[in-house]
This record gives C-alpha cells, sequence and structure tokens, in this order.
C-alpha cells in the first residue's frame, strides 16, 4: 500500500515463526539482499520472548537476520546439530524418520519429494508442536497431505509422459524442484524443464548469471522468453552446453517440447504466472502426437 511500503508480516504479531530461507528477490522493490533482511528483521523483533523462531541450520543469510537481535528462542532443522532432523531419508524425499532433540519420534511416509520439502515438513512439525499438537499427530496429518496447487502439481499424463506444473520462479526454487523431480524419475525416464523467467527480478536479469547452474538437473531445457525481456538469454543457452532451446513463441514451446517427450519422460513447467496456458496446450498436443 501507498501509505506503508514496509513488508507486511510486521502487521501479523506472530508467537511461532518459520524463517524458511532468504535470497535476494523482488528487485524492483528491494536494492539488495541486505534491505530484505532488514525487513526480516522487522519480524523477528515483534515475536514475543516466549514465542518460537524456527529456522534452518545451514542459511547465512538468514544467520546474519538474528545476528541483528534476537531474543526469542531459535530452534533450528536440518543438519548436524540442529533439534530436528531428518534421518534414512528416500531418495526422493517422500520418507524418512523424523529425530526431535535425539529421539527417533517416528517415520513420515507422504506425497511430497525433494529435500525442500523434508526440510518444510520438519519446520511444520517444529511449528505444530510449539502450538500444542503432538508431535505424532503432525505426521498423522503430513501423511494424509496431498501438497498445494503449483508445486510440482500433476497437471495431467498422456502416453506414459507426466506434465507438471511448478511456481518455481528463481534459481534456488528451480534448483530444488528440478532435484526432487529428477530423484523421483524411473530410470528410463528423462527430465525436460520448461522455463518462463517471468517475475520483475528475472525479467531484469538479476539471476541471469546463476539460471543455467539451476536448470543442470535437466535432461532438456526450453527457455520461453517474452519478446520485453531485458536481457539476452544467450549465457544460460550456451551454459548449459547444448541440452537447451530457447523459444519466444509459446505454441512453437509446445511443439518443440512434444517433439522430445516420449514414454517415461516427466515434463516440468516452471513460471509464477500462466505461462499462456502451456500446461493444457502440452497435454492436448502429447494426445495428439
Amino acid at each position: 500500500a501507498f501509505f506503508d511500503k514496509r513488508s507486511k508480516f510486521v502487521h501479523y504479531r506472530p508467537r511461532t515463526t518459520i524463517l524458511n530461507n532468504l535470497e535476494f528477490d523482488h528487485a524492483d522493490i528491494f536494492d539488495d539482499l541486505a534491505a530484505i533482511q532488514r525487513q526480516f528483521h522487522h519480524l523477528v523483533r515483534i515475536v514475543p520472548s516466549n514465542g518460537l523462531l524456527i529456522a534452518p541450520v545451514d542459511d547465512t543469510a538468514i544467520d546474519e537476520v538474528l545476528e541483528m537481535g534476537c531474543w526469542t528462542p531459535v530452534q533450528y532443522i536440518g543438519g548436524e546439530g540442529a533439534a530436528w532432523q531428518a534421518r534414512d531419508t528416500a531418495a526422493d524425499g517422500h520418507a524418512f524418520n523424523v529425530i526431535c532433540e535425539g529421539s527417533d519420534i517416528g517415520r513420515l511416509d507422504w506425497t511430497q519429494t525433494g529435500q525442500h520439502n523434508v526440510s518444510n515438513a520438519l519446520a511444520a512439525l517444529a511449528a505444530a508442536r510449539h502450538a500444542g499438537v503432538p508431535v505424532a499427530e503432525g505426521l498423522a496429518a503430513l501423511s494424509r497431505f496431498q501438497g498445494v496447487k503449483r508445486r510440482m502439481e500433476l497437471r495431467g499424463e498422456v502416453g506414459g509422459v507426466k506434465v507438471y506444473d511448478d511456481f518455481a520462479h528463481h534459481p534456488t526454487a528451480i534448483a530444488s524442484t528440478l532435484e526432487g523431480a529428477r530423484a523421483a524419475l524411473n530410470s528410463e525416464g528423462r527430465l525436460l524443464a520448461v522455463l518462463e523467467p517471468r517475475s520483475n527480478t528475472m525479467r531484469m536479469g538479476i539471476h541471469r548469471d546463476s539460471l543455467a547452474a539451476s536448470l543442470q538437473l535437466a535432461d532438456k531445457v526450453f527457455l520461453y522468453t517474452p519478446a520485453e525481456l531485458a536481457w539476452s538469454p544467450a549465457v544460460v543457452i550456451e551454459g548449459l552446453n547444448g541440452k537447451a532451446q530457447h523459444l519466444q513463441d509459446i505454441d512453437n514451446t509446445v511443439s518443440a517440447v512434444v517433439a522430445e517427450a516420449r514414454p517415461g519422460d516427466v515434463i516440468v513447467v516452471m513460471s509464477n504466472g500462466g505461462f499462456g496456458g502451456i500446461h493444457e496446450k502440452l497435454l492436448t498436443a502429447l494426445n495428439k502426437d
């Protein structure tokens, strides 16, 4: 709102807060990462001393926020030394044992994949316990959780080819999404990534130099860019060593993806917008192929 330019979570007055991860984004609003960290510190300061902050054990940007001043207890999730950890994790992250303060609480078997979702589950369990939900009930609830729209949402399957939609729109999210998709692939399937760099930060080229690295887990990459993009995608295409195509028309993008796809493949479409209805266009074209 024009009368309040602060991040709106300063109005939430939370007692339990998860600081999931922090990196530079929304370049049209914030000048740099430090500007975002200042906003997060505003949030940290309003969590009461009898509340709880939940944070990953290895996120430098969040550590720097907490070092600005924090009087609320912090519970860490993730790696060595964290209060909450995952052990005996399935390759795709769909199952793992939950360790809380050194004790094996139980095993979670759910529909989600990827290490980022393992971390999300641990954070959710920690927050729920602080709100009074027994961990066993939290595990049972997560085992029934079917996910949310636009986070590796299966839009359809045609001829053995699955089409997923994901909201990933910056390099870290892209890499995490592809990591989970790669781990869940069968031995003969390939991972086809279709990306639209649509966010304001992407359009400005802020993440240009790290995009290729974030897409490395894909077998084939189809990079669709709108005409008004402020930078050349050549650096991304070159960084993917011949496995990427640059397209500027959605129908041509659909044709290129369908021509490449074969039974067993997984297509992951990534954009923070509707992408011109490409998901349904892909399914329709696959059905005709």
